[in-house]
């Protein structure tokens, strides 16, 4: 597994907008565009409900010990299942981890090694 990082980002909804409106600006003249990773909030407000310390625990968990199933995280957390699914899975709609199948088990994986925050001034 390649070690990478994920960028996190804070923007206004207008400077979301606008480079949406250049994206496809540049998408409809045929130029090149160049694809953004990450993932992106409003406000700082917006980035710490979205990233609670219970949900960093989450991710630290699954990369260092690797849980075969949502249920052992959650055991190995200490949190109940329901709560730790509902995390996992808001976690997941962000991009911060991937879900797979395998059988009846739904394994986690996190796939890097540090998120960055940037945030302009």
């Amino acid at each position: 597994m390649k070690i990478m990082n994920v960028k996190i980002g804070i923007k206004s909804l207008d400077q979301g907008l606008a480079d949406f409106v250049d994206t496809a600006n540049k998408i409809q003249k045929n130029l090149p565009v160049k694809k953004k990773d990450g993932v992106y909030f409003t406000s700082i407000e917006a980035f710490r409900k979205a990233l609670t310390p219970k949900r960093m625990e989450l991710l630290h968990l699954i990369r260092k010990e690797k849980p075969v199933s949502i249920r052992s995280l959650a055991r190995i957390s200490g949190r109940d299942i329901k709560n730790v699914t509902n995390d996992i899975q808001y976690l997941a709609r962000l991009g911060l981890l991937e879900l797979n199948e395998t059988g009846k088990n739904l394994e986690t994986m996190v796939n890097y090694e540090k998120i960055l925050l940037e945030i302009a001034v």
